[in-house]
Order: C-alpha cells, then sequence, then structure tokens
C-alpha cells in the first residue's frame, strides 16, 4: 500500500491522522524536489522519530515506489498538500492500474497560507510558475497568466522555481515587465508562510530587491484591491 502525506508547512504540522499512517509503513520517503524545506530532513526525522528516505524527480516520477509498494506498505511526503503537483495524480493513477491500494492524507498548503496577506482567496485568478532561466532560454510566459488575471480583477499568485533566490526572481520579474513596458503597482512576497520564521512583505519591486528574504517564498501581484485589503495590506509595508 502506498499512503501519500501532505507534511503541512512546518516541521510539526503532519497530521495525527498521518502520524498513525506512518506507524503501518516500512519505509517512509520524502519528496526533496518541489520546494526548498524551511527545515531539515535532521530535524524533520527528529519530529517524527523515524529515518526518512530522501527522493529526487527522476526516483518518483519512476515506477519505483509502484515496486516498493507492491511488497509492502510505504509512505511518500510531500511538502504542504499532498496532491500539488501533477506527478502525485500520476502515481495514483498508476497504482490503480496495478491493483495497489492508496491513502491520501490532506494537509495545509501555500494555498491556505497566502490568506494570511488579507486578500480575498476567490478574488485569485490563475496561477503562474516562474522558472529559472538559462543564458539561451528565458521564458517569461508566466506573465500572461499575470495579465490575464489583472484584465478580470484577479490576484496573481506566482509559484518560485526552487533554485531561484528571491533576488534573481525579481530580477527576473523585473525584466520580464519591462521587455513589455508594463509598470506594477507594490507586490508581495510571502517566505516561509506557516512557520515561525514567517514574513511577509508589500512593497515595489525595486524596494524589494534589497531585502533578505528566506526560502520557500512566493509572489502575488494584487489586482485591483478592496477597501478592507487596502487596510489589511498596511500591516505589511516595509
Amino acid at each position: 500500500m502506498l499512503y501519500i502525506i501532505g507534511l503541512g508547512l512546518n516541521q510539526n504540522s503532519i497530521t495525527e491522522e498521518g502520524k498513525q499512517a506512518l506507524k503501518k509503513c516500512k519505509k517512509i520517503y520524502l519528496e526533496n524536489y518541489t520546494v526548498k524545506f524551511p527545515y531539515s530532513q535532521n530535524a524533520l526525522e527528529k519530529s517524527l522519530k523515524r529515518k526518512l528516505t530522501s527522493l529526487g524527480r527522476k526516483k518518483v516520477e519512476s515506477d519505483f515506489l509502484i515496486s516498493e509498494a507492491k511488497k509492502q506498505n510505504i509512505a511518500l511526503l510531500v511538502y504542504g498538500s499532498p496532491l500539488f503537483a501533477t506527478t502525485h495524480t500520476t502515481i495514483l493513477e498508476d497504482c490503480r492500474e496495478a491493483k495497489i491500494k492508496t491513502k491520501i492524507i490532506f494537509n495545509s498548503s501555500i494555498f491556505d497560507a497566502i490568506s494570511l496577506t488579507g486578500l480575498q482567496l476567490y478574488k485569485f485568478g490563475k496561477i503562474a510558475s516562474m522558472p529559472q532561466w538559462e543564458t539561451n532560454f528565458q521564458p517569461d510566459s508566466f506573465l500572461n497568466l499575470v495579465l490575464q488575471n489583472q484584465k478580470s480583477n484577479s490576484h496573481s499568485l506566482i509559484l518560485i522555481d526552487i533554485d531561484l533566490s528571491s533576488k534573481e526572481a525579481l530580477t527576473q520579474l523585473q525584466q520580464s515587465i519591462n521587455k513589455r513596458f508594463i509598470k506594477l503597482p507594490k507586490i508581495l512576497i510571502c517566505s516561509r508562510l506557516g512557520t515561525s520564521q514567517e514574513k511577509i512583505y508589500y512593497n515595489t519591486l525595486k524596494n524589494l530587491k534589497n531585502k533578505n528574504i528566506k526560502e520557500p517564498f512566493c509572489i502575488i501581484i494584487p489586482s485591483k484591491l478592496h477597501f478592507t485589503e487596502e487596510d489589511f495590506l498596511k500591516r505589511f509595508n516595509q
């Protein structure tokens, strides 16, 4: 059997249901390629009192987990919510075809935590992803989604590639809007939400570039603000 278990946002936020499921598992794997954890694997192992084996993308997307789940109960631990990535739904389908039982144990994710900004969740539009640029490949299609959202007065959540620092991400955003002659109002950067180190910044792109922002983080580009949203955002002016 395969358990796919959401860890939530900090090292102690796994649910009681998740803890009980781990007791049934011979092996526990930790997915390590979708986000930079705000804590170490060692800290998580101490919290769970179990040894974890870290898995990269190739291993997770291969038949490895299917093969292991045929022999014994195993768990795949995922930061945030367990079905955040399409890879995980593919694993579920592979298990169904192989007649392997599965259990999904949900938890909180960045989609819950961004409510800390005071922005109304129903006003968020399509989610964009910012990849890391290469010398000869600098895609800015994430900006297309932002512009679409702006037309419908929807806020934009931009998820950031695991290899990008905040300064690199903001530089890429700046270069992208410069190419299209777009001016942005103040934006938000949300850092380590759901942890004791959580921080929300609300300022201009120029001013945010000099901030020391810890990973993981995301960028939010607000659209037209309701007066209650405007009032709430004032606490993050920095």
